[in-house]
């Protein structure tokens, strides 16, 4: 079956830097894609940034652009999130997701790893 485990997390101060990594297990782990996702205290899931598998393609969310870089290790099965930059507004619960075909639902989740900045 198909883990996804986050780690990197932690307390920064504002302007501080951080990176996320999370490693996909299992042998039918096999993504099309991969993606950060995060929940800040009282907020719904927001999209975060993702990768697909194959071409490194890129996407982010506009809040992120120009601190947040989405990398990736195809070799390891595993995504990156380098955050810099880092602001107060950045709390919360960092997820990574992975799906196997484009377009689809994301099918695996991790378990989060808590990212906090303060001022």
């Amino acid at each position: 079956q198909v883990q996804l485990v986050e780690s990197g997390g932690g307390s920064v101060q504002a302007g501080g830097s951080l990176r996320l990594s999370c490693a996909g297990s299992g042998r039918t782990f096999s993504p099309n894609a991969m993606a950060w996702f995060r929940r800040a205290p009282g907020k719904e899931r927001e999209f975060v940034t993702s990768i697909t598998w194959s071409g490194g393609i890129t996407d982010y969310t506009n809040t992120v652009k120009g601190r947040f870089t989405i990398s990736k290790d195809n070799a390891k099965n595993t995504v990156y999130l380098q955050m810099n930059n880092l602001q107060p507004e950045d709390t919360a619960v960092y997820y990574c997701a992975a799906r196997g075909a484009p377009g689809t639902a994301w099918q695996y989740w991790g378990q989060g790893t808590q990212v906090t900045v303060s001022s």
